[in-house]
């Protein structure tokens, strides 16, 4: 009996990591952010000493996880989008490459932020980023059209967004989430990317910094392999049904979306640290 109950046990568990897979990864790819802003918190609420299970024994091993689900979010999401030529190569390409000396820097960095410090710069982040994006939510860039942007020739300032991601996969692998939650507003309110283009283009940088970070995680013994293998599997099945909403959304909802989603997480990570 204690093995058929063992047995049920890990099936259960295999099957939750499974569903939470599937719908952080239709979340993250509809958005661009590819899971890692729902699955930090999550893990630290329920799987995260004191409050949550022992699944995680420190903030590391969460980042370092989540970092990988992100990665297997991010291929199955950018195999998507490249389907439905969204993705703006011209910048996604060296944007992608200018992530990964910072990406490599993060990962090493992340070892000095304790629990409470962790969960107060990262809330403070997302609440930020979330009121500027719905601030903006109502501007011009904010609401342009895919069908009015041509991703082969529409001029951009390609150095500025190197510079920026340079930056972006530095601060995405401290924090475990990837990089999309900069990436988006960025290309958006800066670049003047529509938002679709932007959700494609990010998942695409995405792919690229999240499995750099992996690496650089994965060699530093952060990832707890288990429900990282269970939650990377079905983030790879959800790209998939994200990809497909997001190229039937309107632009103006994907933003709101996103930054509300950002400034409620944000203000309880805040209120969990201190």
């Amino acid at each position: 009996m204690e093995g058929t109950s063992l047995i049920a046990f890990l099936i259960m568990d295999f099957l939750f990591f499974l569903v939470v897979g599937v719908c952080v990864g239709t979340f993250g790819t509809l958005i661009g952010l590819g899971g890692g802003l729902i699955l930090v918190p999550l893990f630290m609420y329920t799987m995260y000493a004191p409050d949550g299970s022992m699944t995680f024994s420190t903030v590391q091993q969460i980042i370092g996880t989540s970092l990988f689900a992100v990665a297997c979010n991010a291929v199955s999401g950018a195999y998507a989008y490249m389907k439905q030529k969204r993705i703006m190569f011209r910048a996604a390409i060296p944007f992608a490459l200018s992530t990964i000396p910072g990406a490599f820097c993060g990962s090493f960095v992340s070892k000095y932020f304790t629990g409470a410090s962790f969960s107060i710069a990262f809330g403070c982040l997302l609440v930020v980023l979330g009121c500027f994006m719905y601030w903006k939510s109502n501007s011009k860039r904010a609401t342009a059209r895919p069908e009015d942007f041509d991703p082969a020739t529409a001029p951009f300032n390609l150095w500025l967004g190197v510079i920026l991601t340079f930056g972006v996969g530095f601060i995405s692998t401290i924090f475990g989430i990837g990089g999309g939650i900069i990436d988006v507003p960025m290309m958006v309110f800066i670049l003047g990317f529509p938002a679709q283009i932007a959700t494609a283009s990010s998942t695409f940088i995405l792919m690229v910094s999240s499995l750099v970070g992996t690496i650089s995680h994965a060699s530093l013994n952060h990832i707890i392999w288990v429900p990282a293998i269970c939650i990377g599997c079905g983030c790879v099945i959800g790209a998939q049904i994200g990809a497909r909403i997001a190229k039937k959304s309107k632009p103006r909802l994907l933003v709101i979306i996103l930054s509300v989603t950002m400034v409620l997480m944000g203000i309880n990570l805040v209120v969990r640290g201190l």
